[in-house]
């Protein structure tokens, strides 16, 4: 498999909104440096920092999706987490530095200049933050299979908890990222026409308390996907389901699904009918672990098979 070939592997959302913030954070700066604003400094550092994250996270996701190897027989599934803990880092940082400049404006409150230039980036800014969540939330229903007829915005924030690590990042981020640019917008707008001058500092310590809200959201949700989480659910009843299916198979004793990145390690033992010989049985359980190979999230199977005790567990 060739680079281009790998890189498209990648989750779409985090490549894109890595281009997207590289794009604001260029543009943002320099408004940032010719107006003085404190509001338009945090709302750079806000898209620095996502645009850092979201590159991290796009890769971690290519190497994620690497197939298997006698060292690391379970895949790199959970690299992508490792990725958005640094992805959690560098927010941490980035809000830290957005509060603080924040406080010494709210101490120390200055009047911004050129307006027009600053409200422009930020309409620029809350169209293009806007777009991403938007591919973000498409994303999202379509790797939770969500229901079509509840309607994007309403599933994606129903079931980001169920989507991969990489599009849950660019789903927080860019929520936080398109409210900041309106918040932002919100301050300037107050500084410039209300004389409200400490409406910049608070915008900027806002921000910085959202950027924070996304570092604790994202860590958490990584910090389980490490240690190692259980599939959600209806993943879980769905397999097991798919295995009753079998005309052969009586019951599960057991089923464990692990979450890897945004695949599923299956692991169970099943109760086949009595009177089976042990070349028909195990053909019985190739077939069963076959079919839940083909479905979509499954990347490895392991079954152990008995005969029925006649005791229904499923």
């Amino acid at each position: 498999m060739g680079l281009i070939d790998k890189l498209k592997k990648g989750n779409t959302s985090s490549g894109f909104a890595a281009i997207g913030n590289t794009f604001l954070a260029v543009i943002k700066g320099i408004a940032a440096m010719i107006s003085g604003s404190g509001t338009m400094f945090a709302s750079t550092m806000h898209s620095l920092a996502d645009a850092v994250n979201q590159g991290f996270v796009y890769f971690g996701s290519v190497l994620a999706e690497l197939p298997a190897t006698k060292r690391f027989p379970t895949g790199f599934g959970r690299v992508i987490n490792i990725f958005c803990m640094v992805a959690v880092v560098v927010v941490t940082i980035m809000a830290y530095e957005t509060i603080k400049e924040g406080w010494h404006l709210l101490q120390h409150p200055t009047e911004a200049s050129n307006f027009m230039l600053n409200m422009i980036v930020l309409l620029i800014a809350f169209v293009v933050d806007g777009t991403i969540l938007y591919k973000a939330m498409k994303e999202i229903s379509m790797e939770t299979k969500a229901d079509k007829s509840n309607g994007i915005i309403r599933n994606a924030f129903k079931n980001s908890g169920k989507a991969s690590p990489a599009t849950r990042l660019v789903f927080y981020e860019d929520l936080v990222a398109t409210s900041g640019a309106l918040l932002a917008i919100i301050g300037i707008i107050l500084a410039q026409y209300f004389g409200i001058l400490e409406a910049d500092g608070i915008a900027s310590i806002i921000i910085g308390c959202f950027m924070l809200f996304v570092a604790f959201r994202v860590g958490y949700d990584n910090m389980v996907g490490l240690i190692g989480v259980s599939a959600p659910a209806e993943i879980k009843e769905k397999m097991s389901t798919v295995i009753m299916n079998d005309p052969d198979v009586v019951d599960i004793r057991t089923i464990q699904m692990i979450q890897e990145g945004r695949l599923y390690h299956l692991e169970g033992i099943i109760e086949l009918r009595k009177g089976l010989t042990l070349d028909e049985a195990d053909d019985i359980k190739e077939r069963v672990k076959n079919v839940l190979l083909r479905e979509s999230g499954i990347a490895a199977v392991l079954l152990g098979i008995v005969e029925t005790d006649e005791i229904q567990n499923h």
